[in-house]
């Protein structure tokens, strides 16, 4: 009796589109394991002396041991904590400005009742997050152009500059406005779609109660629909917590020049040029992992006082 149970075990474990599922997972898993768990080795390379090598491989085993020199290099380098200044301090504005903005944007598409016009803001909000920075970075370059573009003319038609003296946008001063304001349109559409989500699994029957009640839709909005959104945003938030020493290399990349080095310099491409520019393969390992451990401990950190105060937590 047990034998022809565990051939139908058997062959109802390998049908075929169970096969396909598993086969979807392990490469997920590889994807993991390839390029999240295997660079972990590089970590020994901080505490290495392998800048300038020829064989980083060699150098991760086999270089000399040099504690935490790296990291009191970086330390106590002016140039790091220039550009760790450039760093955190964009990112607060940025978390400050840019991320209640994909909340209030979902909270006013939620407010449209015409469907038509409703999918067409979405269509448009969301199409320029699939576009890549460096393409994005290439048309914002052209369009601010202080000789072809179009943006001075219109800044000169709001009186912010003169056909005699044009705004160069190029310029260091200009940068952090800049980003933010391209950061805004290129993710706030994409960003409320996740609000968007939160708000579609609240109740119906709790705003026609409000209605009832006589409530106006800034009140609802205020009484039912933010406060029943308010798990999806502490977790976002948490996570953006966490991410305040990161950014997106291909965002800063792109738009980075001479000119604004001074304030567009961040940690993403001051490793980057470090690593793979200047070779000091060591010195860019202990920054990395120094990173990663700052959003490590400010994540565990908002974390728990995100628990204390509000009596929810990502973890």
């Amino acid at each position: 009796m047990n034998a022809p149970n565990a051939k139908t075990s058997k062959s109802k474990r390998w049908k075929p589109h169970e096969i396909q599922l598993y086969s979807m997972a392990w490469l997920g898993v590889l994807f993991l394991l390839v390029f999240s768990y295997l660079p972990m080795f590089g970590i020994l390379l901080a505490f290495k002396d392998g800048n300038r090598v020829l064989d980083i491989a060699d150098a991760i085993f086999n270089a000399d041991f040099a504690g935490f020199a790296n990291f009191r290099e970086f330390l106590t380098d002016q140039k790091f904590r220039d550009v760790l200044w450039n760093t955190v301090g964009l990112n607060v504005l940025m978390l400050a400005i840019n991320f209640p903005a994909p909340i209030l944007f979902a909270l006013l598409i939620n407010e449209v009742r015409n469907k038509a016009f409703k999918k067409g803001v979405q269509t448009v909000t969301n199409f320029p997050h699939f576009i890549s920075w460096i393409i994005f970075g290439g048309i914002v370059i052209s369009l601010t152009d202080m000789t072809t573009g179009v943006v001075n003319p219109l800044l000169n038609a709001f009186g912010l500059s003169s056909a005699e003296n044009p705004a160069d946008l190029r310029l260091a001063q200009y940068f952090w406005a800049q980003m933010i304001i391209l950061s805004l349109i290129k993710g706030v559409g994409w960003g409320s779609i996740v609000y968007l989500a939160a708000i579609a699994g609240i109740s119906p029957d709790m705003y026609e109660a409000a209605r009832i009640d006589g409530a106006n839709r800034f009140t609802v909005a205020l009484k039912i629909t933010l406060p029943m959104i308010a798990p999806t945003v502490t977790v976002f938030l948490l996570l953006n917590i966490s991410r305040i020493l990161n950014n997106s290399f291909e965002q800063f990349y792109s738009l980075q020049k001479s000119t604004n080095l001074t304030r567009s310099e961040v940690l993403a491409t001051y490793l980057y040029f470090t690593g793979f520019g200047r070779r000091k393969y060591s010195y860019a390992a202990a920054m990395g992992l120094f990173d990663s451990l700052a959003s490590s401990i400010l994540l565990v950190i908002s974390n728990f006082i995100s628990k204390r105060i509000a009596g929810k937590g990502l973890f």
